[in-house]
């Protein structure tokens, strides 16, 4: 698949990956997450919370259907992470029984605000909260997905609406697109 194809699919690929940088966040088994974290495997990262009530578990589960999908060494060298955008109410805690619900393997991660922003910012991942009537507040957020390669660098991002078959044809591609480019 070129990658022409693989952007009519969903995938906006950069011509060049993009560093990630450091940072230093916590993932739901209360183990530090930092960017040497994304090395070694394909991560597919989205940035959520668990009050979200449409998207983020609707996200969740068909991300839990890719997982799924995939076979052998390319499922093993797969993560899922779901970044917080609403670290005041994603606790460690609370993490850990929301991310895990959906696969055993995925990772939830959280931190303090100032370093869930930074850390959104560097893929394009805006978010903010909205306060509705009652007093309460959602997060608004991007549904993207984004695809970091087994460096650790910002490979690309899948565009919402996601579909399984054209997601999962497009991650394979990207894969062998990477490796022939870059490994």
């Amino acid at each position: 698949m070129t990658v022409s194809e693989m952007r009519a699919n969903g995938l906006f690929i950069f011509d060049t990956p993009r560093d990630t940088g450091k940072f230093v966040l916590t993932n739901h088994k209360g183990v530090e997450f930092t960017d040497q974290s994304l090395e070694g495997d394909w991560t597919l990262l989205f940035f959520g919370f668990t009050y979200c009530p449409d998207v983020c578990p609707t996200t969740m589960a068909f991300l839990a259907e890719l997982k799924g999908s995939l076979e052998g060494t390319e499922a093993a060298s797969t993560d899922v992470v779901m970044v917080s955008v609403d670290p005041a109410r994603d606790t460690v805690e609370q993490l850990s029984t929301y991310v895990p619900y959906f696969h055993p393997e995925f990772l939830g991660v959280t931190g303090d605000f100032p370093d869930i922003l930074s850390f959104a910012r560097r893929f394009n991942a805006p978010f903010r909260k909205v306060t509705m009537e009652d007093g309460s507040y959602q997060m608004d957020h991007s549904a993207n997905v984004v695809l970091i390669n087994p460096k650790g660098d910002f490979h690309g991002f899948f565009r919402a609406p996601l579909d399984l078959a054209k997601m999962k044809v497009t991650l394979r591609s990207a894969q062998y697109y990477w490796s022939q480019q870059y490994d």
